[in-house]
C-alpha cells in the first residue's frame, strides 16, 4: 500500500515537474510571437507611408492579415477568406455585356453618366448581340474610352490621333472578319463612333488645351458685323418672296443651328446635309432650273450670315478630328460639309473687293456709320429677281434717315427765327429809347384855376350824362288793326 501511494506521488511530482518545463517553454514562444507581431505592425506602418509604385495586393491577402490580427477565430476567418475570392472571380467571369460601360474611378463626369450615355450603350449592345465578336468589341470600346479619361491633359490632336488609330486598327480587323464586306465594316463602325463619342463628348469637344472658344467668340463678332451684306450683294439666286422659298431658308438656318445640339459628329454632319438640301431646293425654285455649284456655295453663305450659328469653330474641328475619315473624304457628307468650311473661311476674310464696294464705303458699313444703297432694278435683275423683304427693311431706314436729316434742318432753322425775333425786339426797343430822348415831354404844374375848369366840365359832362332831356323817347309798340 505503501509502495502504491510513494509510486502515485513520484508520477504527480514528474508531472508536475513536466508541466513547469513546458510552461517556461511557453511563455519564451510567446515572447517570440509578441516580437514577430510588433515587427510585423512596423513594417506595415512603413510600406503604408512609403509611396506606392507597385500594383496593389488582392484584396483578400489585405483582408485575411486584417482578420488574423483582430480575431482568434479561425473559422470566420477560413469563410471570408473563402467567399472572397468567389466573388471576385464572379466579376471577373462576369459578361461585358451585363457590367455595361462601368464608369472610371477618376472621372466624375463618367461617375453621372447622363441620360444620352446610357441609351446610346444599351443600342451599341442591341447591335453588338448577333455578332459573333460583338462582345470583344464592345470590350475593346470600353476599355478604350475609358482609357481616355485619363489623358484630359494631352493636347487636342494628340486625342484625335489616338481616336483615328483605334479607328483604323478596328476597321481593319473588321474588313478581316467580314472578308471585306465594306458595308457590314460601315455600319459597325458608325455604332462604335456613336458610342465612344457620346461617351467622350465631355472631354473632346472644345477642350481646354486648344482656343477653340476664341475662334467661337471672333467668329460670331464678325457675322454681327456683317448684317448689312445682303443677298444682291452676294448674288445669291434666291426669291424669298416664294413662300416655298422662304420656308426652305428657314428649314436650311434652322438645321445649321441644330448642329450644335448634337453630339456624334455623324449627326452633326445630317444636320449640314439637311441644310445644303434646302438650299438646293430654295434655288431651284427660284430659278426654275437645277442649282449648280456656283449657286450654292454663295447660298450657303448667306445662310451662315443669317444663322450665326453658336460655337461655329468648335463644332468644324470637332467633325474634323473625331470623325470617321472614310464619311469626310467620301459621300455627300464630306462635300457639303467641305462647302461649309469654305464658307466660313469667305466669311473671315470678307473685304469690299468681294462685294463689289470700295474699301471707304466697305468700312462705314462695318462701323455702322452708313447703309448701303441697295441696288435697285439693274443689280436686281443681275442677281436675284424682284426685291426682297430685307432690302424693303433698309429702304425704309434710308428713309427714316432722310427724315432725321431733315428734322435736323428745320430745328436748325427755327433756332436761327428765334435768334433773328430777338434781335429785332431789341432793334425796336432801341428806336423807342432813342425817339424819346430826341423829344423830350414838357413837364409843367398845372394852375388851380384851370384844375377848376377841369373839374367842372367833367361834372357838366356828368350832369348831361344824367338829364335824359336830350336822349330820344322811348320805342311805344303800335298796334295796327288790318
Amino acid at each position: 500500500m505503501a509502495t502504491q501511494l510513494g509510486k502515485a506521488f513520484a508520477q504527480s511530482a514528474g508531472e508536475r515537474n513536466i508541466s513547469e518545463t513546458d510552461k517556461n517553454r511557453f511563455k519564451k514562444t510567446g515572447h517570440l510571437l509578441r516580437g514577430c507581431k510588433e515587427r510585423k505592425r512596423k513594417r506595415m506602418q512603413v510600406e503604408i507611408r512609403r509611396p506606392n509604385h507597385s500594383p496593389p495586393s488582392h484584396p483578400s491577402a489585405s483582408l485575411r492579415k486584417g482578420k488574423q490580427r483582430r480575431s482568434p477565430a479561425r473559422s470566420t476567418q477560413s469563410q471570408s477568406f473563402l467567399l472572397l475570392p468567389q466573388k471576385h472571380r464572379q466579376k471577373k467571369d462576369a459578361s461585358p455585356f451585363d457590367a455595361q460601360s462601368s464608369p472610371s474611378p477618376s472621372s466624375s463626369a463618367s461617375r453621372h453618366s447622363s441620360v444620352d450615355t446610357d441609351h446610346a450603350t444599351r443600342e451599341f449592345i442591341d447591335f453588338l448581340k448577333p455578332l459573333k465578336s460583338g462582345r470583344e468589341i464592345f470590350k475593346q470600346c470600353r476599355a478604350f474610352t475609358e482609357s481616355m479619361a485619363y489623358k484630359r491633359d494631352m493636347g487636342a490632336d494628340e486625342l484625335s490621333e489616338c481616336v483615328q488609330d483605334f479607328y483604323q486598327n478596328l476597321s481593319e480587323r473588321l474588313q478581316t472578319q467580314f472578308k471585306g464586306s465594306s458595308e457590314h465594316v460601315e455600319s459597325v463602325m458608325d455604332e462604335v463612333e456613336k458610342y465612344m463619342m457620346t461617351r467622350l463628348y465631355k472631354e473632346v469637344f472644345c477642350p481646354e488645351t486648344t482656343d477653340d472658344e476664341k475662334k467661337d467668340l471672333a467668329i460670331q463678332k464678325r457675322i454681327r458685323a456683317l448684317h448689312w451684306v445682303t443677298i444682291e450683294m452676294l448674288c445669291v439666286p434666291v426669291d424669298e418672296e416664294i413662300p416655298e422659298v422662304s420656308d426652305s431658308v428657314v428649314k436650311a438656318i434652322t438645321d445649321v443651328i441644330e448642329m450644335d445640339s448634337k453630339r456624334v459628329p455623324k449627326d452633326k454632319l445630317g444636320c449640314i446635309t439637311r441644310c445644303s438640301k434646302h438650299i438646293f431646293n430654295a434655288i431651284k425654285v427660284s430659278k426654275k432650273e437645277a442649282a449648280s455649284a456656283d449657286d450654292f456655295l454663295p447660298t450657303l453663305i448667306y445662310i451662315v450670315l443669317k444663322a450665326n450659328p453658336p460655337r461655329l469653330q468648335s463644332n468644324i474641328q470637332y467633325i474634323t478630328r473625331f470623325c470617321n475619315p472614310s464619311r469626310l473624304m467620301t459621300g455627300e457628307d464630306g462635300y457639303y460639309f467641305t462647302n461649309l468650311c469654305c464658307a466660313v473661311a469667305f466669311i473671315e476674310k470678307l473685304d469690299g473687293q468681294s462685294l463689289n464696294l470700295s474699301s471707304e464705303e466697305f468700312e462705314l458699313y462695318m462701323s455702322g456709320q452708313a447703309s448701303p444703297n441697295w441696288p435697285q432694278a439693274a443689280g436686281a435683275s443681275s442677281c436675284s429677281p424682284g426685291s426682297t423683304p430685307l432690302s424693303q427693311v433698309h429702304k425704309r431706314l434710308d428713309l427714316l434717315t432722310g427724315l432725321g436729316e431733315r428734322q435736323d434742318r428745320v430745328m436748325e432753322k427755327a433756332r436761327q427765327l428765334e435768334n433773328d425775333l430777338i434781335d429785332w425786339t431789341d432793334e425796336v426797343e432801341q428806336k423807342v429809347q432813342n425817339v424819346l430822348q430826341s423829344f423830350p415831354p414838357e413837364t409843367q404844374n398845372p394852375t388851380p384855376t384851370t384844375a377848376t375848369s377841369t373839374s367842372a366840365s367833367s361834372s357838366a359832362i356828368d350832369s348831361d350824362n344824367v338829364e335824359n332831356e336830350l336822349l330820344p323817347p322811348p320805342l311805344q309798340p303800335q298796334v295796327f288793326a288790318g
